[in-house]
């Protein structure tokens, strides 16, 4: 080779200007000239060196995380934690020791709670440069070489072989026999047979058989290809960017409480500028009316709020972890619970993604195959009766399975327990088939050896093997698989059910195929063909005179655990809607097995939904069930399009291509043992056994939590409206504080997160999977909702005022006074937590011999806050510090008389606002 040859320092292109290409229609030699490259050479080093200082490494470009003290700090970014820390500060200045450093130490738990929460930093698109990084054969100077993939650049001539990964976007330029598993980048569930020509403009990405796409592998074959797009210029490098550029949504729980958050704040600026305001008015000092609004402001805030809402979730993924869902951030289990949408991928999700062949046609008769995945665990039946293979009634489909066995380049073993395959999952699916039926490879090869074989090329779409049949005799057959049209045009008989030769009648074979591809079936046809002994198969011998065998359907068969799952979402008022990169007819052929859809309506492709507008987008979106053949960016606008319908949407995926629309999703789930590791990332739940039937049981517990939650927030926010009321009314009609605000913070923190915490525990209703999703409309505080907590308020409001204006003036003793209000509200909220809780059902219950087991953690926390409640009136100590005082044990009862009461509201309210 000359230098003369060889690709010099002519290129001029930047990388703006070939994404502008559309490489897939422009002939093999456009290409090479395009890139000034050389199609048999290759670049030269020293171009190649130009290039990469150009153009960079082939590495996509990853997003820095923050360091933990900015995520750290970030967590006081919140305006509620604002007001307790000016008021701490403004409390430390007035010398206030004791107030301030509770103060500050509310507002630190709040912090850490908030920071541990913060999830991991983002990996999607590290884990997608990881998914992406290889080495690569090259030839540079006429020369093969192997380099890491990251030293590739535009215009190299890469050699690919089977088992190779592709290392960066190629337009192929010679290929043999070539098979790419692209599933992970179109979700096309078998491998992609390549050819060279060039393609029309709009052959979407799954369809350019021309092309070969950084990261998917290389099943079969052989091919040479020159590198069009490196680094974030791939399809892959695109999808990265889609990932970074797609919104990270808040929960529904995050956005509720956020505004929630909001609106609490403005309440408590107003009220405290209108307690400093009136006490100034009044003629107090600024200080005491500073710490009147000091003590508003803590009771106002509801600081056990972040810390029930943490512990709630924890629990959940707790529980969900014991079911093989693993939660990757915390939200993500109410958010679950209340999806409206799942979109779920098809390919290795809610199938086996294991090729399975289920249908067999030979001999004019009909079988079937029971069993999926590559386990010989099934039989060969007809009439749904095992087939018996030792009679002579069914040598045709015997013929067909042997011929599937031999004409095979690929191989089932046991590793590790479970059944492997190597090679192609359509091989593997004809090698599962035949040993169901008794017939192994290594026994059929050592009787029928093979001698020579023809690979499969797309263009004539069959394989070929040539076997030595009869040595004396000095005989040879022929055996071919492919497709139907390939195999139909070279046949001229057909094997009947006692394997003796008839007339062919196509059009019969072609009605039996129209009807499995109605099914959803990929099928391939199979034929023999004896001749005389020889060493070498020619493509001429093989261009008539065979004899058809059968035909044999194949399919990626849905999960049984998966079609139960459909079934309990759709009975939960949830929709499952299947997003696949496969053919429209194989989707919604599962999709029908499954449940999913009914009408041919219901089913969309990429193309069609190219062609529509936005209205159309978005009705297609909340009407289809069915989407094939889409794109990565399809799938991120299905996903948008539905959460612009005041949809929650839940995303299923295992593959590069899901990874966009997992992270728009308000709930991305990836597969964690199939899934490419960037879905994993993008995620925010994995499902640990890849079972769609998971995601149910994960909904279930998300419900769950949203109910245990509404409980927390119906027992917590009663209490600071409470202690609130109880202050602004004090300072209205200028009288002593019923309560100091060091003595609010140990209720709200101590006292009320004790009891709140056993909500948290709470088992899920029994009804949870019985009734619709929660509106995503629906704010958190709900008006039943409200109506309940503004009730239980006024009795909390009429417990700490009422018994310390009663002690007050019965024994003019403050401290007292203040004391039994104190127990007098922790006696009403263990009666509350009592009412609305699930440990006083479960033990009855559980008495009757009607339950299994008893909800005891808020008995616990009673016991527990109690305990602590006895600590704070009676210890010295304690008294010092919160200025209580000891009680008697007649005052101490009273104290639990006068909280009574409210387990009679309790029970008017639940049939007004249930909780259970």
């Amino acid at each position: 080779m000359t230098a003369e040859t060889i690709a010099t320092n002519t290129f001029s292109q930047t990388t703006e200007d070939l994404l502008n290409y559309e490489w897939h229609t422009l002939a093999e030699q456009q290409v090479v000239q395009t890139l000034a490259s050389h199609s048999q050479a290759g670049l030269s080093d020293e171009e190649a060196t130009i290039r990469h200082q150009q153009m960079g490494a082939n590495q996509l470009s990853s997003k820095a995380a923050k360091s933990p003290w900015l995520k750290f700090l970030e967590q006081f970014n919140q305006p509620l934690l604002y007001i307790l820390l000016t008021a701490g500060v403004v409390t430390l200045l007035l010398q206030d020791w004791i107030d301030a450093i509770v103060i500050f130490g509310v507002t630190l738990i709040n912090v850490t709670i908030g920071y541990i929460q913060e999830s991991k930093a983002e990996g999607a698109i590290a884990a997608l440069s990881k998914a992406v990084t290889t080495e690569a054969t090259v030839i540079r100077d006429g020369q093969k070489t192997r380099m890491p993939s990251t030293e590739l650049v535009v215009g190299d001539l890469v050699v690919l072989a089977s088992g190779d990964k592709v290392p960066a976007d190629l337009r192929l330029l010679t290929v043999r026999g070539l098979q790419v598993d692209e599933s992970a980048l179109t979700g096309e569930s078998v491998p992609v047979e390549k050819a060279t020509p060039a393609l029309a403009v709009e052959t979407p990405l799954a369809e350019r058989n021309n092309m070969a796409y950084a990261g998917s592998f290389v099943t079969f074959g052989q091919a040479q290809g020159i590198v069009i797009a490196i680094a974030d210029s791939t399809e892959t490098g695109r999808i990265s960017q889609l990932i970074e550029s797609s919104t990270n949504l808040k929960t529904p729980l995050t956005r509720n409480i956020d505004k929630f958050s909001k609106t609490l704040l403005y309440v408590i600026l107003g009220l405290a500028g209108l307690t400093f305001a009136v006490g100034l008015g009044q003629g107090e000092s600024w200080i005491n009316v500073f710490k009147a609004a000091v003590a508003l402001i803590v009771s106002a805030i509801p600081e056990g709020l972040p810390a029930i809402v943490t512990v709630t979730l924890a629990i959940g993924v707790s529980r969900m972890a014991r079911r093989n869902a693993i939660i990757r951030k915390l939200p993500a289990v109410e958010t679950l619970g209340s999806t409206t949408v799942i979109c779920s991928d098809k390919t290795g999700t809610l199938t086996e993604n294991q090729m399975t062949v289920q249908k067999i046609y030979a001999g004019g008769q009909h079988y079937t195959v029971s069993g999926i995945g590559y386990a010989p665990d099934g039989e060969i039946l007809m009439n749904q009766q095992p087939v018996d293979f030792s009679a002579n009634e069914h040598i045709a489909v015997w013929e067909s399975l042997e011929a599937g066995l031999l004409c095979n380049d690929s191989r089932i073993e046991w590793r590790n327990g479970q059944w492997k395959l190597v090679g192609t999952p359509t091989e593997g699916a004809l090698i599962t088939a035949a040993n169901k039926a008794g017939l192994t490879q290594e026994n059929i090869e050592q009787e029928l050896p093979r001698i020579d074989t023809i690979p499969f090329e797309s263009e004539f779409q069959y394989m070929a093997t040539l076997h030595e049949l009869d040595a004396k005799r000095k005989l040879n057959v022929i055996y071919l698989k492919g497709s139907v049209e390939a195999i139909l045009q070279r046949c001229d008989y057909i094997l009947d059910p006692q394997g003796q030769q008839a007339a062919l009648h196509p059009a019969a074979v072609e009605r039996e195929v129209a009807d499995m591809a109605k099914q959803g079936l990929r099928v391939l046809a199979f034929a023999r063909k004896e001749v005389a002994a020889k060493q070498s198969l020619e493509r001429h011998e093989i261009d008539g005179g065979l004899v058809f065998l059968g035909l044999q359907g194949i399919i990626d068969p849905p999960r049984e655990e998966a079609i139960a799952a459909v079934k309990a979402c759709q009975s939960a008022g949830i929709q499952v809607k299947m997003i696949t990169g496969d053919h429209a007819l194989t989707a919604a052929a599962i999709a029908r097995e499954m449940g999913i859809c009914s009408a041919e309506e219901q089913v969309f492709t990429g193309k069609q939904l190219t062609q529509m507008d936005e209205k159309k987008f978005a009705q297609a979106a909340e009407q289809g069930m069915v989407f094939a053949r889409v794109a990565p960016e399809q799938k991120l606008r299905l996903v948008k399009a539905l959460q612009l319908k005041g949809e929650i949407v839940a995303m299923t995926g295992d593959g590069v291509n899901d990874a966009p629309a997992l992270k728009q999703a308000d709930i991305g789930v990836a597969m964690g043992l199939a899934g490419a590791e960037v879905a994993k990332e993008s995620a925010d739940m994995l499902l640990t056994d890849d079972n769609f039937a998971s995601i149910e049981a994960a909904v279930e517990e998300g419900r769950g939590v949203y109910r245990n939650l509404r409980k927390a927030i119906a027992f917590l926010l009663p209490i600071n409206i409470g202690e609130s009321m109880t202050i602004l009314i004090a300072i209205l009609l200028a009288t002593v504080l019923p309560i100091l605000p060091i003595q609010i913070l140990w209720l709200n923190m101590v006292s009320s997160v004790g009891l709140i915490a056993p909500l948290a525990f709470e088992p899920k209703s029994r009804r949870v999977m019985q009734q619709p999703p929660r509106n995503p409309r629906e704010k958190l505080l709900s008006g039943g909702l409200v109506k309940r907590i503004l009730a239980i308020s006024l009795f909390n409001w009429l417990v700490i005022f009422g018994v310390f204006q009663w002690i007050l003036q019965t024994t003019g003793n403050e401290v007292l006074a203040r004391t039994m209000a104190i127990n007098s509200l922790v006696a009403s909220e263990v009666f509350y937590l009592l009412s609305i809780s699930q440990f006083l059902p479960s033990l009855i219950a559980k008495i009757q011999g009607k339950g299994t087991s008893v909800a005891y953690a808020p008995a616990i926390g009673i016991v527990a806050v109690m305990s602590l409640q006895v600590l704070f009136s009676q210890w010295n100590l304690m008294n010092q510090v919160f200025n209580t005082t000891p009680l008697t044990s007649i005052q101490a009862l009273i104290c639990l008389a006068i909280g009574l009461p409210i387990v009679f509201i309790a029970l008017i309210l639940q049939h007004f606002d249930p909780l259970n």
